[in-house]
């Protein structure tokens, strides 16, 4: 993982050696997790690895909670869909149908070591269509049950309730990443440059913020939205706040992960 070194996780594939990855898929009810993140910019304050680091970090808190269920996470997909944020620089994006197919490829060879189900982990809203694009693709083919889910649209009651901003402080780079950055990885949150805008979406059927979205879906690049590529309230976030919604989040991703494994037993 990207904060810390490959191997010291029991859950972690990349730390396996090939004989280990298939003992583990081919045990009753095993699940395999793919985090899909993003290297896009988050403004002047936060590094263009946000998305993917944050991903990584919750799925984590999430593997911490887990007893001896067979379930194992794959190497990050750190490039996703970010087209509407290269006007400011740093971002390095997929063409959709790039990306898509190399879920795909991913999830096939994935599944060929015995796994009974499969899960898309999300942490970058551009990839959100993505994500439930691949679902299908793969689900058709696939003789596993095939997931996925965005982690930042889980828990929202609970999330809300820690908020210390209005509706659309916790937006990209704002409160709610922001928080969760300063707790996971402070040495790369900037101590300047925190400026940035709150959410401002005309349509009122829109989205808010990350936790607060709305059933229309509108495209425009990020300087449509603010001039330092930051939307929220970055100054309401804290260390505390940010291992609060890990734990809240990584609580309710590992019961998904159990469940699932409950499903797919035999």
């Amino acid at each position: 993982m990207l904060y810390e070194s490959i191997g010291e996780k029991p859950h972690e594939w990349a730390g396996k050696t090939a004989g280990e990855v298939q003992s583990i898929g081919q045990q009753d009810g095993s699940v395999l997790v793919v985090p899909v993140g993003s290297i896009e910019q988050h403004g002047n304050h936060l590094p263009v690895a946000t998305d993917t680091i944050l991903v990584e970090a919750i799925i984590d808190a999430a593997l911490g909670r887990l007893d001896d269920e067979p379930v194992l996470v794959t190497p990050t997909v750190w490039s996703g869909f970010s087209p509407h944020h290269l006007g400011f620089g740093g971002t390095l994006t997929l063409e959709f149908d790039h990306m898509r197919s190399a879920l795909e490829d991913i999830a096939h060879t994935g599944l060929q070591n015995g796994f009974d189900a499969i899960i898309f982990v999300n942490g970058h809203g551009g990839n959100i269509a993505m994500i439930s694009t691949v679902t299908s693709t793969v689900g058709v083919d696939a003789d596993a049950e095939v997931l996925g889910l965005t982690y930042f649209q889980l828990a929202t009651e609970e999330i809300q309730n820690l908020r210390d901003s209005d509706t659309g402080g916790m937006a990209h780079g704002g409160e709610f990443e922001t928080s969760l950055m300063l707790a996971v990885r402070p040495d790369l949150v900037a101590e300047d440059g925190w400026d940035a805008t709150m959410w401002d979406e005309h349509y009122e059927w829109g989205g808010s913020d990350l936790i607060e979205g709305g059933p229309l879906s509108v495209y425009r690049p990020f300087e449509a939205y603010s001039e330092s590529g930051a939307i929220g309230a970055p100054a309401e976030a804290s260390a505390e706040k940010g291992d609060r919604i890990r734990d809240i989040i990584g609580t309710e991703l590992a019961a998904i992960f159990v469940a699932i494994h409950e499903a797919n037993r035999n």
